[in-house]
C-alpha cells in the first residue's frame, strides 16, 4: 500500500494566510523526509477555510522544497478553467516535477465558487465529463483537437509540449456521494480517488459500492477496469502516544473544523456531527472520537480502521489522510511521525524480514553464541600463553 495526505486546506479564520500556507509546505516537506508517498492540494475561492486558490502553483512551490513524494492537484475543478489550458499549465508542471505531478480531477464542490463564476451546479458533471474527455485527448492525440459545448470552444488545438511522464500524468477522478466519479473513472481507465470518509454510509458514497460502479462503466466502454492498486481512499485521524493524548491534542483546532459551514463541513461531507452542546473543548473532541468513521487514537487504531476499510472495500491502493488543523503544528507533525514509524511499514511489509531475523537469531543463540564466546575464551587464553611464553 501506498499512503499520503490530502490538504483541502483546512485553516479556521483568524490565522495569519501567509503563515498558514508556508505550514502546509513544511507539513509536505515533513511527509517527504518520512517517507510518505503523496500529498495533494486543493482548489477553492470562498469561505475562508480552503485557501490554495491553485494546486498548480503550491505543488510547483512544494516540489523545489521535496525529493520523492508524488504531488496531487486535489482536485482541479475542471468546469472552472478552459481544457486546453488547464492540460498546457499540467503539462509544465509535469516536467517541472519530473514526473512527480498526479492530476486530480473533479467538478467543484463548494456551491459558493459555482455562484461566483455563474455555473449552474446541476450542470457541473456534465461539464466535468466534457472537459476531461478533452484533456484526455490533448494529452494523448498526435493531431489537432477540435470541440465545441456550450462553456467552451477548441479549435485545432494542440499542446506545444509533450508530457514529461508516458503517456501523460496519472489522471484520478475524485468521488464523494454521486457515482458520476466512479462511472469517469472507468469509462476513461483513470484512478479513482474516494473523499467520501464515509465507511458507514449508504448509496454511492459507501466505500464498498464505488469500486463495482467503475467496473460496470469499463466493461460498457470495452476496456478493462482500472487496477484496485490506482483506487486512493479518504479517511480523518490524529494519532499520539495514547488515546487520551491524541484527544487533548484535538481539543487544540478540532470545534472550529467541526464549525465549518456551520457545522458538519455544509455542503461537503468532511465532517462528523457532535451534538449535544454546548461542551468544553476537551468534551468537543472526545464525543467526535468516538465516530467510527474517524481515528483519534495510536498507531494500533489506525492500523485497525484502515484494515477495516480494505475489508468493506474489498482492497485498495492507497490510504490518504485528511490534512486538518485539529491539533497544532508540533503534534500535527508528530502524528504524522508516529504513522510513518509504525503504521506505513506495517501496511507495506517492511516489518516481518528484520522480525523474522531476529527470531532466528534469538533461536540460535545456544548453538551459535557459545561457539563464538569459547572462540573468544580461546583467543583470550592463547593471546596470555604467548605473553607468558614471552
Amino acid at each position: 500500500m501506498n499512503f499520503g495526505v490530502f490538504y483541502a486546506p483546512f485553516h479556521p479564520t483568524g490565522q495569519d494566510p501567509t503563515l498558514a500556507l508556508e505550514y502546509d509546505l513544511r507539513r509536505v516537506e515533513a511527509l517527504d523526509e518520512y517517507g510518505f508517498d503523496e500529498a495533494w492540494f486543493g482548489e477553492h475561492h470562498s469561505g475562508g477555510y480552503e485557501i490554495i486558490g491553485s494546486p498548480e502553483i503550491f505543488i510547483a512551490a512544494a516540489a523545489q522544497r521535496t525529493l520523492h513524494i508524488k504531488l496531487g492537484t486535489g482536485v482541479v475543478s475542471l468546469p472552472y478553467h478552459h481544457p486546453w489550458l488547464l492540460a498546457d499549465r499540467l503539462v509544465l508542471l509535469d516536467h517541472l516535477t519530473r514526473g512527480r505531478l498526479i492530476f486530480g480531477a473533479g467538478p467543484g464542490a463548494l456551491p459558493t465558487d459555482a455562484a461566483i463564476l455563474g455555473i449552474d451546479p446541476v450542470e457541473q458533471r456534465r461539464m466535468m465529463a466534457e472537459s476531461l474527455e478533452a484533456i484526455l485527448a490533448l494529452f494523448t492525440e498526435d493531431g489537432p483537437v477540435t470541440r465545441r459545448t456550450d462553456w467552451f470552444e477548441m479549435n485545432e488545438a494542440r499542446l506545444q509540449l509533450r508530457p514529461y511522464s508516458w503517456p501523460h500524468p496519472e489522471v484520478a477522478v475524485a468521488a464523494m456521494v454521486s457515482p458520476s466519479g466512479p462511472r469517469l473513472a472507468g469509462l476513461h481507465g483513470a484512478s479513482l480517488l474516494s473523499l467520501s470518509m464515509s465507511a458507514l454510509a449508504d448509496g454511492f458514497a459507501a466505500i464498498g459500492r464505488a469500486w463495482g460502479v467503475v467496473e460496470e462503466e469499463a466493461a460498457k466502454a470495452g476496456r478493462p477496469a482500472p487496477d484496485r492498486a490506482s483506487w486512493r481512499v479518504l479517511g480523518a485521524m490524529h494519532l499520539a502516544e495514547t488515546k487520551e493524548q491524541a484527544i487533548a491534542d484535538c481539543a487544540y483546532g478540532l470545534p472550529e473544523f467541526g464549525a465549518y459551514f456551520g457545522g458538519g463541513a455544509g455542503f461537503v461531507p468532511l465532517a462528523q456531527q457532535v451534538d449535544g452542546e454546548p461542551r468544553s473543548r476537551h468534551e468537543y473532541a472526545a464525543a467526535y472520537a468516538e465516530s467510527d468513521s474517524v481515528v483519534i487514537g495510536t498507531p494500533d487504531d489506525a492500523i485497525a480502521h484502515i484494515e477495516m476499510l480494505l475489508d468493506q472495500s474489498g482492497g485498495f491502493g492507497t490510504f490518504l489522510m485528511l490534512g486538518h488543523d485539529w491539533a497544532s503544528p508540533e503534534r500535527t507533525l508528530n502524528s504524522y511521525r508516529l504513522f510513518a514509524q509504525y503504521v506505513l511499514p506495517h501496511f507495506k511489509g517492511r516489518l516481518s524480514a528484520p522480525r523474522a531475523s531476529h527470531e532466528w537469531a534469538t533461536g540460535k543463540r545456544e548453538e551459535l553464541f557459545g561457539r563464538a564466546g569459547e572462540a573468544i575464551g580461546n583467543a583470550i587464553k592463547s593471546h596470555a600463553a604467548e605473553q607468558e611464553r614471552s
